[in-house]
C-alpha cells in the first residue's frame, strides 16, 4: 500500500503532492514499482496535528481521487479518513476501500456508512484523537487491550453487515516507543482474529528515535521492521517507499 498524503503538514511528505503533476508522477511511480493499493489521505494524523474541517478535507481529497481514477482507472484506491461523509463521497467518486484510523470511534456514522457502501474496511487501533493520543498510552497489557478493542469493533462492524475487514495495530498512535516494539514483537498474536493485518511503520519515529536520526534517514530501518512484520504475519505493508517494500516481500516469500 503506497502512501499519498495530500496534506501540507504530514510528518514525512507534507506538501510534496499538492499539484496534479506531482500526484501523477508519484502514483505512476508507486504503481510501476508494484503497489497493490494507493492510500490517499487529506488529514494529517501525526501527533498534535491541527484539526482540519470536513469541507477542507473534501476540497483537498476529491480532486485528487478524480485525477487518479481518470488517469489510472484500474487502481485500487484506499481513502484514509475517519469521516463518513468523506468516505461516502470518495467511494462514489471511484475509490475502493476505507482506511479509518479510529475504527469508527471518531464518527458514529462511519461503520453504518461503510456497511451501506459495501466496501472493505481497514480499522486501526487508536485512543483519543491525533491531538490527544500521546497522552493516552497507559495500558495494563498493550497486546491484550488491542485484541479486546478489535474484538468489540469487529462484532459491531459485522452486526451492521461489513464483511471485509482488515486490522491495523496502529504503530505510533497512542503508543510509546517501547509499546510499538512490544506490539511488533508479538504481532503474530493478532492472527487470532483471523483477519488480514496491515503494518504501517514507514519512516515513523519508532525508527528514527531509536536510531537517533530522522524520518528522511529511516528507509533502511523501515525495511528492517517491515521484514520482521512480514515474518510475524503482516499481510499488507503501508509505505512511502514501494520499491523497497516489494523487495522485503519478495525476499520474505522466497525464504518461506
Amino acid at each position: 500500500m503506497g502512501i499519498l498524503n495530500v496534506t501540507p503538514d504530514s510528518f514525512y511528505d507534507g506538501g510534496r503532492f499538492r499539484n496534479s503533476s506531482a500526484v501523477m508522477r508519484q502514483v505512476d511511480q508507486m504503481l510501476e514499482e508494484g503497489a497493490t493499493f494507493i492510500d490517499v489521505g487529506a488529514y494529517s494524523s501525526k501527533p498534535n496535528a491541527d484539526d482540519v474541517s470536513e469541507s477542507e478535507e473534501l476540497e483537498r481529497i476529491l480532486p485528487v481521487v478524480d485525477l487518479i481514477i481518470k488517469n489510472f482507472p484500474e487502481v485500487i484506491l484506499s481513502i484514509d479518513t475517519f469521516r463518513s461523509h468523506v468516505a461516502k463521497q470518495c467511494i462514489q467518486a471511484g475509490a475502493s476501500l476505507i482506511n479509518d484510523i479510529s475504527a469508527g470511534h471518531l464518527d458514529e456514522n462511519m461503520l453504518e456508512t461503510v456497511a451501506k457502501l459495501k466496501v472493505p474496511y481497514i480499522m486501526m487501533h487508536m485512543r483519543g484523537t491525533p491531538k490527544t493520543m500521546q497522552q493516552k498510552t497507559n495500558y495494563d497489557n498493550v497486546i491484550k487491550d488491542i485484541l479486546f478493542y478489535f474484538s468489540e469493533r469487529m462484532a459491531k462492524a459485522r452486526a451492521l453487515g461489513i464483511v471485509d475487514i482488515i486490522i491495523d495495530p496502529g504503530f505510533g498512535f497512542a503508543k510509546t516507543l517501547e509499546q510499538n516494539y512490544e506490539i511488533l514483537k508479538s504481532l503474530e498474536l493478532l492472527n487470532i482474529t483471523e483477519l488480514p493485518i496491515l503494518a504501517g511503520m514507514s519512516r515513523k519515529s519508532m525508527i528514527y528515535k531509536t536510531l537517533d536520526s530522522s524520518a528522511a534517514e529511516s528507509l533502511n530501518g523501515t525495511s528492517v521492521l517491515n521484514t520482521i512484520a512480514l515474518q510475524k504475519g503482516a499481510n499488507i505493508l503501508r509505505v512511502h517507499d514501494v520499491k523497497e517494500a516489494i523487495e522485503c516481500i519478495k525476499l520474505t516469500q522466497q525464504l518461506h
